[in-house]
């Protein structure tokens, strides 16, 4: 994991995060994450579902065109349904924000999630309470 990094959510968030991924399996989520960094921490405060997304079973889409203007978005979150919570290559090549999170299948608690930078370096997760 990158030292010093830590992205905060909270488990209520994770928890819609998840339930919105187990909706739409065994296609892909995606989402924005809206949030604020200072520092080394970048604390997720809001999802927000993107205008005209497309959800497949091996990916989702965003097109950036139709994105407003918006500087608290800190990054997006998207579903690996095949339970893998590696980054792809397609992953790093459409990374939007600072931060990437996966969540991968069954969607149920905090092994089933990872967040990465735009390298794919894997960041601090911390949960909290609302």
């Amino acid at each position: 994991m990158k030292a010093g990094i830590t992205v905060s959510v909270s488990k209520e968030l994770l928890q819609a995060i998840f339930e919105g991924a187990r909706r739409l399996y065994p296609r892909e989520t995606i989402l924005l994450l809206r949030g604020e960094k200072k520092k080394n921490l970048i604390k997720i405060s809001e999802l927000v579902v993107p205008p005209l997304a497309t959800y497949g079973r091996s990916f989702a889409n965003i097109p950036l065109h139709m994105l407003p203007i918006d500087f608290s978005i800190v990054g997006t979150v998207h579903s690996h349904p095949s339970g893998n919570l590696t980054p792809s290559t397609a992953d790093l090549n459409h990374f939007l924000g600072s931060i990437l999170m996966i969540v991968s299948f069954p969607f149920a608690d905090e092994r089933n999630v990872a967040v990465y930078n735009h390298n794919g370096e894997k960041l601090n997760l911390q949960l909290t309470e609302v």
